[in-house]
């Protein structure tokens, strides 16, 4: 049994009372000494995020930091300071760097994770691609068809890998969902999908780059990526037709930006026809004071249903569920799910650290599941079509949109 493998109390292992172990002792206790080294690039929320799970997993070292804003570096160091006293095993600050060329080539970074503004995404890996690294690139790819395209053509001359940062296909009812439906196969052919995301507004962003269309790549794209990927992943088809009504109530209303009001949609009904006969919605509401996602799939054998509540404002805890329903095919159950409390806490209800767990075993040749550039081309396929289809009240055909911009691309399923 390796370091990796063997039980991990984690709770203990930090707690103050426990701290007179003494280090020939520590066995549940032990951490393994970190083996890899990341460049953090972009340390506003998602960036900090990445350092506290890569700090809890304990399998990489942050070894630096870049943002182009100074203010963002200094609270990053210092919540990353903060949070090094709950270890037992203090870890060096992490170095900062002075411009994104110098982050990018200090031969001691292993892998380089990219989470700036969606905008900067093309940019900056151009840069990071000259190292030959490692790279992790924050959803979603790109805020253009024609930027994403290129990415994925440029990931696939690549000398190392390009992982994405699709990570709610980590959340623990996502990865049940598509275990059943993929491995188990536990309701048969699938012939509908239907996804919901109901929250409060987005957050606050630097320069709110989030709130606009041309810096965010629109509402579908900077954050509907994801449950478009997760659609596509069930429906293992390519997406053929979609339709979409989207609209402003006036939630971002009082955002102004050099004179611009917010453009961005804060609610949405999408539809999607697929090759093999499935269809999939997706609904969004942005006027909501806490978070809930729904899943529902129905195939022939029967519906499998998770539910995700996180009332924020209460300060409850994340409950989610799984529900699937087969009559007399089978056995019919509803089952609590949940990570350990420490990694549902660590970011994304634990989504993010798994995602970290895929990042490094690829850095150990190992095979994994994680996203690919052209998964997260196919997610903003989805979204941008849907996007041009709210724009001009009209179905739209993926094959003949790509068309339409000189773009094509052969789906692949895996």
């Amino acid at each position: 049994m390796t370091n990796i493998d063997k039980p991990r109390l984690r709770f203990f292992e930090n707690a103050p009372g426990q701290k007179h172990i003494p280090e020939q002792d520590k066995y549940l206790y032990a951490a393994q000494a970190p083996r890899h080294r990341l460049g953090i690039i972009g340390t506003g929320t998602i960036g900090q995020e990445h350092m506290r799970v890569a700090r809890l997993l304990g399998r990489a070292h942050v070894h630096g930091i870049f943002d182009t804003q100074k203010q963002s570096m200094d609270v990053a160091l210092a919540n990353f300071a903060q949070l090094d006293t709950g270890f037992a095993e203090p870890q060096a600050s992490p170095q900062c760097y002075d411009s994104l060329e110098a982050i990018c080539g200090d031969p001691d970074i292993d892998a380089l994770m990219i989470c700036t503004p969606n905008y900067t995404h093309f940019d900056v890996l151009k840069v990071a691609l000259a190292s030959g690294k490692a790279i992790f690139l924050e959803k979603p790819i790109a805020t253009t068809l024609a930027d994403a395209f290129a990415i994925n053509a440029l990931a696939q001359q690549y000398r190392s890998f390009i992982q994405l940062g699709l990570q709610y296909r980590y959340k623990a009812q996502y990865v049940e969902a598509l275990h059943e439906v993929s491995e188990r196969g536990s309701l048969g052919a699938l012939s509908m999908i239907s996804m919901s995301e109901y929250r409060p507004p987005f957050l606050d962003k630097v320069g709110q780059w989030n709130k606009f269309n041309a810096t965010s790549g629109g509402t579908l794209v900077e954050k509907c990526c994801h449950y478009f990927d997760l659609i596509n992943l069930l429906a293992a088809a390519k997406p053929q037709r979609v339709y979409a009504s989207a609209g402003r109530s006036g939630v971002f209303d009082g955002v102004v930006k050099q004179g611009q009001p917010s453009d961005i949609d804060d609610s949405a009904l999408v539809t999607i026809d697929y090759a093999n006969g499935c269809r999939a919605s997706f609904t969004l509401n942005m006027n909501c004071p806490e978070f809930s996602e729904e899943l529902c799939i129905v195939g022939e054998r029967g519906r499998l249903v998770t539910q995700e509540r996180f009332a924020v404002h209460h300060e409850q805890e994340l409950s989610a569920s799984l529900r699937i329903e087969l009559g007399e095919h089978g056995a019919s159950r509803e089952t609590t799910l949940a990570y350990a409390s420490a990694i549902e806490n660590s970011g994304h209800h634990g989504a993010t650290y798994y995602e970290h767990c895929a990042l490094l075993d690829r850095l150990e040749g190992l095979e994994v599941q994680a996203a690919t550039p052209q998964q997260g081309l196919w997610s903003m396929i989805v979204a941008c079509a849907a996007q041009e289809s709210s724009r001009t009240g009209q179905p739209i055909d993926v094959e003949q949109f790509l068309e339409a911009q000189n773009l094509t691309i052969e789906f692949d399923p895996s």
